[in-house]
């Protein structure tokens, strides 16, 4: 199978670091599982994913503990906290909570460092498969600046491609079908670690398990868009994306930079969608347990602009806790439509605090999504002649719900700040 065909929409699930950080219980992800599968799945919402350190015992927020010591089996393997995800006690590792995610119908997935872990190296522990040892193939000069648990590895060894062959082995034997590896896409030391992407895809398409691969940090360089897409599925285009408006406005630049290039397995990621309930044990992003801090208008603008260029959809928040307005973001039929099947995501213009980006879709639909990113309401227009419709059309705001004939030759919408009316025309 080509890596490509994992993915042929854009992928949809929920992730654990924006509410727990490092510090998310097995409890706590079957709970949201269990959610996933009552009100999402059949939206399309599938992947369950366990974010950083599920291997660090002592983990209680998104603070890292330095040099503390790490689950780890016999092969250098980083193993879940048995304290935190009980059933993995006796080394049968995630397989049983892939099992129950599997029973529910959706898909599991989890978070890894690249490279091996430092007390491997230490200690010289053995690798699956290879004379080699982990203090030979580790790359000690190779680190991530803001975690302590890995030293990179260096491709170039004997025994390196099989130390990554032992890990998706295992990954594959306990059920994992979505990987998200940090510190590889953009390290803010050593920039793209192609070597080491290389290695995991070939471990991938070797262990005999489909497995979308997500690469994180960002920016990921748009020089390198064609060795992402010949490797990847996912790859985060922005560093740790947070409820802040700065952060919403500059997203419209890195989609433009990366417009034309989400496609069928191949999907540039906006990153994770913080909504909801936060920060209940991650204090990263520059508050603590609280609701995202995006206006209603905001989260309206953030989910146009993920779905119009069909960014991967990961919510952020604990979804057991979900109010209606949050959930009407996941499950709107003709929004979703967009994201599944729209095509050639572009901007039609910016103006002042005026943006407008236009997408096709299935059966002749035409989409406008018409942003304000000012201070004060605005009217803002477009030419249906900018998105290719003629006049007499039927037209829809995708989030309010409103129906009408589109008879002028110009769409023109009262818009919020900061806010957005996502059009469908057709």
């Amino acid at each position: 199978m080509n890596h490509r065909d994992v993915t042929g929409t854009p992928p949809m699930g929920w992730n654990s670091w924006d509410c727990y950080g490092a510090a998310v219980t097995e409890t706590e992800v079957r709970g949201n599982a269990e959610y996933m599968a009552r009100h999402l799945k059949e939206f399309g919402w599938e992947y369950v994913v366990v974010d950083i350190q599920w291997y660090e015992p002592g983990a209680v927020s998104s603070q890292y503990r330095p040099f503390v010591p790490l689950e780890m089996d016999g092969y250098s393997r980083l193993m879940p906290a048995e304290n935190r995800f009980p059933s993995a006690a006796g080394g049968k590792g995630f397989k049983p909570l892939a099992d129950y995610v599997h029973g529910l119908g959706l898909k599991f997935g989890i978070h890894i460092m690249r490279g091996i872990p430092r007390q491997a190296a230490h200690a010289g522990t053995p690798i699956l498969g290879t004379a080699a040892t982990a203090r030979e193939i580790a790359h000690s000069n190779s680190i991530c600046p803001w975690n302590t648990d890995m030293y990179g590895v260096d491709a170039a060894k004997e025994g390196a491609q099989a130390y990554y062959d032992s890990l998706f082995q295992l990954y594959a034997e306990w059920g994992v079908d979505f990987v998200k590896v940090d510190d590889i896409a953009a390290s803010r030391l050593y920039g793209s670690h192609l070597p080491e992407i290389a290695l995991i895809r070939q471990a991938i398409d070797k262990c005999g398990r489909p497995m979308v691969l997500s690469l994180s940090p960002g920016p990921a360089p748009v020089r390198e868009a064609e060795f992402f897409e010949a490797h990847a599925n996912m790859w985060r285009m922005t560093d740790d994306f947070w409820d802040r408006w700065e952060l919403l406005l500059d997203m419209f630049d890195r989609c433009e930079q990366w417009q034309g290039r989400p496609a069928p397995g191949n999907w540039p990621d906006c990153d994770m969608l913080p909504l909801g309930h936060i920060g209940i044990r991650s204090v990263d992003g520059g508050g603590a347990d609280r609701w995202t801090r995006f206006t209603k208008d905001e989260q309206l603008t953030m989910m146009s602009l993920w779905m119009l260029f069909r960014s991967p959809l990961f919510f952020g928040g604990e979804m057991r806790d979900n109010d209606d307005w949050t959930l009407s973001l996941l499950i709107n039929r003709d929004a979703l439509e967009l994201h599944r099947e729209g095509k050639n995501a572009r901007p039609a213009y910016r103006d002042g605090d005026r943006i407008a980006w236009t997408a096709e879709g299935p059966r002749g639909y035409r989409y406008a999504a018409l942003f304000n990113v000012g201070e004060q309401e605005i009217d803002v227009a477009l030419p249906l002649s900018a998105i290719g419709a003629p006049s007499g059309l039927p037209a829809k705001d995708l989030w309010r719900n409103i129906v009408w004939e589109q008879t002028e030759p110009e769409i023109n919408v009262s818009v919020p700040p900061h806010g957005v009316r996502l059009i469908r025309l057709g």
